[in-house]
């Protein structure tokens, strides 16, 4: 199979900080009259004697989104159709029978894969409390593969990644780790030992709720090119106006996730003294908050229709400020609290966020 494309400029010096390779990092060759971005290049087929040949293959507009996140993860990236594409992807590569470590509570995507991989007897599924980590450190004797987020989707649990990591190579396992909510901005898994790490592109990395895509990074080559060839074959290949637009959003996620955080901190201090509330959930970084309604689910469904401001919508990473009651889905596990309202804070004014959330919470009572 062709390798993928690489556009003209060669990656960012790494000695720049985030936020400058998150600007500069995947732009074409600076020559007179050149455009400053990559255009969209609608292809399915090219002339042959190159590197690209066919449009599943690669294009110039995928590569330079990978390159972008790839410097930023401190890896090689590879897009995706959407997350749940690069979720099935990573999982196809463990062997008939094997065992897979993951996290009880977990994007239900994942555990819906999990769960249709066992019945089928491809795997051996064994979930963790992911805090736990010697619980966690003794799953992986015998395991093919070690996977986590941190933080946990909704619970906001926090992984210790690199104990976790040392303990599953020594076992002789991969580790992946889905960085969706803190981004490669607020943490590196790769630099902490994880082997890959997984995005849904379609939340903070595109950030504009208009975009469905998923990506890989690794910086193990050899990796790299198993899983390339495992897209190529399976045709989960991203559109090519949805990696534009997701590069172009990745041109901001800085000053998003910088705005997004402050304002999430901030509502967790008003928060903790409301009455309605029996707990508020917080990994002390990122945009994301869990609230647990004290009145139970009745008062978490109340609660995302009195907003006006706030929307209620699943999803999560975009620059509006979103919410929903996980367990109105019936695939999330039956641990997470039926009166969990999970909070995407987005980028508007803080006080205005406060007054709205304020007003129906109070209302409640």
């Amino acid at each position: 199979m062709p390798e993928d494309a690489t556009t003209a400029q060669p990656s960012p010096a790494p000695a720049w900080k985030p936020s400058t390779l998150a600007v500069t990092a995947g732009r074409p060759a600076r020559e007179p009259d050149q455009p400053l971005n990559v255009p969209i290049t609608m292809a399915s087929t090219y002339v042959a004697g190159g590197d690209l040949e066919y449009g599943r293959y690669g294009n110039p507009g995928w590569t330079a989104f990978e390159d972008a996140l790839g410097a930023l993860e401190g890896g090689r990236c590879l897009a995706f159709a959407t997350g749940l594409a690069a979720v099935t992807t990573v999982l196809d590569l463990v062997g008939h029978g094997a065992k897979v470590v993951a996290p009880a509570h977990s994007y239900t995507g994942t555990l819906l894969q999990l769960a249709d991989l066992e019945s089928r007897g491809r795997i051996t599924a064994t979930l963790v409390d992911i805090t736990d980590t010697d619980a966690v450190v003794a799953a992986c004797e015998d395991a093919a593969l070690v996977w986590f987020e941190s933080p946990t989707n909704p619970a906001l649990e926090l992984a210790d990644i690199e104990t976790i990591s040392a303990a599953a190579h020594e076992a002789g396992a991969y580790v992946v780790v889905d960085n969706t909510f803190a981004t490669p901005l607020l943490q590196t898994p790769l630099a902490l030992g994880a082997d890959v790490v997984v995005h849904s592109a379609t939340k903070y990395l595109s950030g504009h709720s208009d975009v469905l895509l998923g990506a890989i990074a690794t910086n193990d080559d050899e990796l790299y090119a198993v899983l390339k060839g495992r897209r190529d074959l399976l045709g989960s290949t991203p559109g090519t106006l949805e990696a534009w637009l997701a590069l172009r959003g990745l041109r901001t996620l800085h000053l998003r996730v910088e705005r997004a955080q402050a304002n999430a901190q901030e509502l967790v201090r008003r928060l903790g003294k409301h009455p309605a509330l029996s707990e508020v959930r917080y990994p002390g970084f990122g945009g994301i908050v869990s609230i647990v309604l004290a009145q139970g689910a009745m008062a978490a469904d109340l609660l995302t229709r009195k907003t006006k401001l706030w929307v209620h919508a699943t999803s999560l990473g975009g620059v509006e400020s979103t919410f929903e009651r996980r367990r109105r889905w019936k695939a999330e596990p039956g641990t997470i609290p039926d009166g969990l309202v999970r909070l995407s804070v987005g980028i508007e004014d803080v006080d205005d966020l406060w007054d709205d959330l304020r007003r129906a919470l109070d209302d409640l009572r």
